[in-house]
């Protein structure tokens, strides 16, 4: 009699033939490799002389490419392409702006305005140009070696810079071809109630925006990069003169000027600096936070100040936050309210702007800071905004796709006055 086989075991048998046929015999099936393309910046090294004796070229104006900072001073709008130069244009009309002249900047990438005297970086130097003929613009001083570069080589005078690079790299190469860094943070860009501010000496300034690097305050212009804030005397505007510098800790990214303070915004909190000696700046307090990019904007009573999340802050929130400073030295934070992906913020008044990213554009009133998410006002949502100045004629927003302006004299209701788009060529 012969044995018979458990069915169990035939069909775990079948199973086992199935799969060992599977994996002797070779695929017909085509292999699917994946591809990436992003945008980097990848390392260059230049000449410290090449851009010393290059001509700065002040060009007739051009289209916008990749807008930055903005900053306006008296009626006309500056608006700046990081790395490259600055765009003048005149504003008198904010519904009708007209392009006049393109600055050539290689290395730029902020700006600020005191008596009529622009001034802006350079690679590692300070230029100073005076714009009081916008048709006739000079440069009338570049300070020397004032911004550090990590990678700069004294002895053969160089250093490392980087240019824009698009890469397609396949999934197996992702890991070798990340050695680039990002693109310009153009995210990464003082406001009051008009034009100009008058400092102590009398002198007249420009306006930035909350996302600023450079800032003035009491014939003196502060800087700021990842760690440290610079100080430059400037009560003579056309000879600026580097002092010193501060180290802040890390994280350093942007500077907002009120009275005679200093608040720094970085991406774990908040620094509040006395200037009333403007040249020798005291810490008075730091307001911390979780890891987040943040500028900030305030009045006599509250600060408020924006987290969010973004590629090198990856795990910040999105919040508002509002402190009470009416004693300095110990900064309180009274609420926080969530918000999108909140980047810049401009304050007039009772009213406050806030800039959405891609989310678009926010308004509310903030006579009560307890009450704030209950007050929005507006959500424009058909636009990318990343910085606002609310400017003595209109309210200026910039994102990645150009500046629009707005007439907000009824808060209440914002009207569209123009906006200047980026070129699509």
């Amino acid at each position: 009699m012969k044995n018979k086989l458990h069915p169990h075991f035939t069909i775990g048998m079948q199973f086992m033939l199935s799969l060992m046929m599977v994996l002797v015999l070779p695929s017909c099936e085509d292999q699917i490799e994946t591809t990436y393309t992003y945008q980097t910046q990848v390392p260059v090294f230049l000449e410290v002389n090449s851009f010393r004796e290059a001509d700065i070229v002040i060009e007739p104006g051009k289209p916008l490419d990749q807008p930055g900072k903005i900053y306006i001073y008296g009626d006309y709008l500056f608006i700046s392409e990081p790395g490259k130069g600055i765009h003048l244009l005149n504003n008198a009309d904010p519904a009708n702006p007209q392009n006049l002249n393109f600055i050539n900047i290689p290395g730029t990438g902020d700006m600020a305005i005191n008596e009529s005297i622009l001034y802006a970086d350079n690679y590692i130097d300070l230029l100073a140009f005076d714009i009081s003929n916008p048709e006739n613009i000079q440069l009338v001083k570049r300070e020397k070696d004032v911004f550090p570069n990590l990678y700069s080589n004294e002895e053969t005078g160089t250093i490392m810079t980087y240019k824009d690079t698009t890469i397609t790299s396949t999934e197996a190469n992702m890991r070798w071809n990340t050695w680039g860094r990002p693109a310009f943070r153009t995210d990464i860009m003082t406001l009051e109630s008009a034009s100009y501010s008058k400092s102590a000496g009398g002198q007249s300034y420009g306006q930035g925006g909350s996302m600023a690097r450079f800032t003035l305050l009491g014939g003196h212009l502060y800087t700021v990069d990842d760690n440290s804030m610079r100080i430059f005397n400037v009560e003579n505007p056309i000879d600026p003169k580097y002092l010193s510098d501060i180290n802040l800790g890390w994280g350093i990214e942007t500077i907002f000027p009120f009275k005679d303070k200093l608040f720094i915004g970085s991406m774990t909190g908040m620094h509040i600096y006395d200037a009333s000696n403007p040249a020798k700046p005291r810490e008075m307090a730091v307001y911390a936070h979780i890891t987040s990019c943040d500028p900030v904007v305030v009045n006599d009573d509250y600060a408020f100040v924006t987290l969010r999340n973004a590629a090198i802050c990856r795990d910040g929130a999105n919040e508002l936050h509002v402190l009470d400073i009416k004693d300095l030295y110990t900064p309180t934070l009274i609420k926080a309210y969530p918000m999108d992906n909140p980047h810049g913020l401009g304050l007039s008044g009772d009213y406050l702007y806030l800039a959405e990213g891609e989310q678009g554009l926010k308004s509310f009133n903030v006579s009560d800071v307890m009450e704030i998410s209950n007050n929005q006002i507006e959500h424009l949502k058909n636009f990318v905004s990343v910085d606002i100045i609310p400017g003595p004629k209109s309210l200026i927003v910039i994102g990645p796709d150009g500046v629009c302006q707005f007439d907000y004299s009824d808060p209440e209701k914002l009207k569209k006055l123009s906006c200047i788009n980026v070129s699509n060529e």
